[in-house]
């Protein structure tokens, strides 16, 4: 009960915020920290086609840092950007400092698109960008498949109630933002890279 009034508490909270603002909110609204720990407004942005991505290093998923790579080799020149965000509150994936993900993720993948500093995307201490993001678009479902499937039955051994909360699942979760900031498409870890590339294109 507690964890759904919370959420519901979060929900209105940002619905308040938009609506006594002067314009729609938007990702341009929200700050954060690069992996070099310097200030990064999202506003920097503007224009471009986004794809926010919770990440990790030692995951089921991380093979996806190829695919993301991938994707903004080929798009970059169109207008799509690709913002990692670290974070090890998914099964402790991703235990390295800021600069250990960043060498792990040139190395072992060759990522060149910008990395945000370690940071948490759910609960009190979350990022505001992803509380925000998970308001807009909550989940909804992994999807079908034998991954999808086990996906559901590990979380539901944890929270039989884990499907109700919008919050972020797992590493590897991607938000596609249109070139106004607006989230248009929320990709479970489920969803490979190169599955999203349709709709990448629409907006571009």
């Amino acid at each position: 009960m507690m964890k759904k009034t919370f959420w519901a508490l979060l929900v209105s909270l940002l619905a308040l915020a938009a609506c006594h603002s002067n314009k729609m909110m938007s990702v341009y609204d929200f700050k954060t920290r690069s992996g070099k720990g310097a200030e990064v407004e999202l506003s920097q942005y503007q224009g471009k086609v986004l794809l926010i991505v919770n990440t990790a290093s030692k995951c089921g998923f991380t093979p996806q840092y190829d695919g993301l790579e991938a994707l903004y080799q080929k798009y970059k020149d169109q207008g799509l950007v690709i913002l990692g965000f670290p974070c090890d509150q998914f099964g402790h994936q991703e235990p390295g400092s800021n600069e250990d993900i960043e060498q792990f993720c040139r190395l072992n993948h060759g990522v060149t698109f910008p990395l945000m500093a370690k940071t948490e995307v759910n609960g009190e201490n979350a990022e505001p960008v992803f509380a925000w993001l998970y308001a807009q678009k909550p989940f909804a479902g992994f999807g079908e498949g034998d991954t999808a499937a086990f996906m559901d039955q590990m979380l539901a051994k944890q929270d039989p109630d884990y499907a109700s909360n919008p919050d972020i699942k797992w590493n590897f979760t991607k938000f596609l933002i249109d070139r106004k900031g607006q989230p248009v498409a929320r990709f479970e870890p489920t969803v490979a890279p190169e599955a999203m590339e349709s709709e990448i294109r629409k907006l571009l």
